[in-house]
């Protein structure tokens, strides 16, 4: 993940429950996915917070989420996070943009990969967004 040359006070942490996990994906859109979550959570994450990643294999399935203990998301917002240019769409904590694309892209891309997206979120607490995607055989890799 690139910073853009900003530094942050944040910490990070990954968690995986195995060493290796398979997933049949396309690389670089999975990681527009991972990295668009990754920047939400840098950009409503107040400095001293953190962000957490965890991969895990789950009942047949990969199960990755994304947490942070950011400003949330208001309650009104939830409904409408993943449309196109959405009420929701806000400056980050240090002004950074938003052109109210990315959720949007990010569930079509995460669809795409016969996966689903959602989100727990409260107001001045944070967020988790999660990933659920199914398991690839890599018997046969």
């Amino acid at each position: 993940y690139y910073l853009a040359g900003n530094e942050t006070d944040k910490t990070f942490h990954f968690h995986a429950s195995h060493p290796q996990i398979y997933a049949e994906i396309d690389e670089n859109k999975f990681m527009q996915v991972i990295n668009n979550l990754i920047s939400n959570a840098l950009k409503f994450t107040p400095d001293g917070g953190s962000i957490t990643i965890n991969i895990a294999e789950k009942d047949h399935t990969i199960l990755i989420s994304v947490a942070d203990t950011g400003v949330g998301i208001p309650k009104k917002f939830h409904a409408t996070l993943f449309d196109k240019f959405p009420e929701s769409r806000r400056t980050g904590l240090k002004g950074e943009p938003s052109v109210g694309l990315g959720m949007s892209i990010i569930k079509t891309i995460v669809e795409w990969h016969h996966g689903e997206i959602w989100f727990e979120s409260e107001e001045n607490k944070g967020s988790t967004f999660y990933i659920r995607l199914p398991i690839t055989n890599h018997q046969a890799l």
